[in-house]
C-alpha cells in the first residue's frame, strides 16, 4: 500500500499525520504526574532525558538542512556505532533545565521541523539528499520517519518505564518498517561477520512482505524475495521488527535453523 510507504511521496501525508499524532501522544506521557524522573529502558534515562534528547537531535535536522541549503558546512558523519555515547552526552547538558522550558522548547522545534517538511515536493520526498549527521546523506523522507522514530519508539520508552502493559503504536509500526533495514544495515558488527550468509525476514502489517538479508564483510543488503528456500527466517508483526531493531525486545518467530537466526540476531549494536 503506497499510502503507508513513506519512503514513497504518497506516503507523505500519512506520515506526518501519524508523526503528529505520536508527537502529541509523547508530549502528553512526559508531562504526566511522576513521569519526569521516571527511569526509562534506555540506560540512565528517565523521561526528562529523552525529552532532551529530541531536542538535540530535531536541532540537528535544523542544521543539517541549512547545510544542505548552503548555509553552514556538512560535517563528516560520525556513523551509528557512536551514536550512544554522543546522544547521550548531549541528553546530559539538558539536566537541570525546567521542565516547562523543556517542554517549549521541544513543542517548538517540533512545529519548526513541520515547517520544514510540509512543503517538500514529490521529487525532493526522495531526491534532496541531506546529510544525517550519524548516517551520511539520506532523502528528506528519512526525516519524517526520524521523527516518527523518536515520539513513537520514546513514548514506547515512558510507558514501559510505567510499569504498565502496553504496546507499540500500528500506525507507527507499519509506517516504520521499510525503515528498519536501513537501521540494521547500519547498526551491524561488521568484525563479527567471516562468511556471507542470507536469512529471510518475513514481516506483517501494511508494509507485509518477505524479504532475503544478506550479510557478509562487505556489510548488509536486503530485496524482497523467496525465503521459504531459506536455511532459517524470521516472522516478525510490525512493532516486533521495530523494536527489535532498536534493541528494545526480543522478538520474533524462528523458522528453519534456530542456530542461524540467533546468529543474525546477534548481529547488531543497541542505539
Amino acid at each position: 500500500m503506497t499510502a503507508w510507504n513513506a519512503m514513497t511521496y504518497e506516503g507523505k501525508d500519512t506520515i506526518m499525520g501519524v508523526v503528529r499524532t505520536e508527537a502529541e501522544q509523547f508530549f502528553a506521557l512526559a508531562e504526566a504526574p511522576g513521569a519526569w524522573d521516571r527511569p526509562t529502558p534506555c540506560d540512565g534515562w528517565s523521561s526528562r532525558d529523552l525529552v532532551a534528547h529530541i531536542i538535540d537531535t530535531t536541532e540537528g535536522y535544523f542544521r543539517a538542512f541549512d547545510a544542505a541549503q548552503g548555509a553552514g558546512e556538512v560535517p563528516e558523519p560520525y556513523g551509528l556505532a557512536v551514536m550512544a555515547e554522543k546522544v547521550d552526552d548531549a541528553a546530559r547538558t539538558f539536566r537541570g533545565v525546567p521542565q516547562a522550558e523543556m517542554m517549549d522548547r521541544l513543542r517548538s522545534d517540533f512545529a519548526k521541523m513541520q515547517e520544514i517538511l510540509e512543503p517538500i515536493g514529490p521529487q525532493d520526498w526522495t531526491g534532496y539528499m541531506v546529510t544525517h549527521p550519524y548516517m551520511g546523506p539520506v532523502p528528506a523522507s528519512f526525516y519524517a520517519a526520524g521523527q516518527l522514530m523518536d515520539y513513537g519508539v520514546h513514548s514506547w520508552d515512558i510507558r514501559q518505564g510505567s510499569g504498565q502493559a502496553h504496546g507499540l503504536s500500528g500506525d507507527a509500526a507499519d509506517l516504520l518498517v521499510p525503515f528498519m533495514f536501513e537501521i540494521w544495515r547500519g547498526t551491524v558488527k561488521m568484525d563479527q561477520v567471516s562468511e556471507p550468509f542470507t536469512i529471510g525476514i518475513r514481516v506483517t502489517g501494511r508494509n507485509a512482505g518477505d524479504y532475503r538479508v544478506t550479510v557478509g564483510p562487505e556489510g548488509l543488503s536486503y530485496e524482497p524475495g523467496e525465503i521459504e528456500n531459506l536455511p532459517a527466517y524470521i516472522e516478525f508483526d510490525a512493532g516486533s521488527l521495530v523494536l527489535t531493531a532498536f534493541g528494545r525486545s526480543n522478538s520474533g518467530t524462528v523458522r528453519g535453523d534456530a542456530a542461524l537466526a540467533e546468529k543474525y540476531l546477534n548481529l547488531f549494536f543497541r542505539i
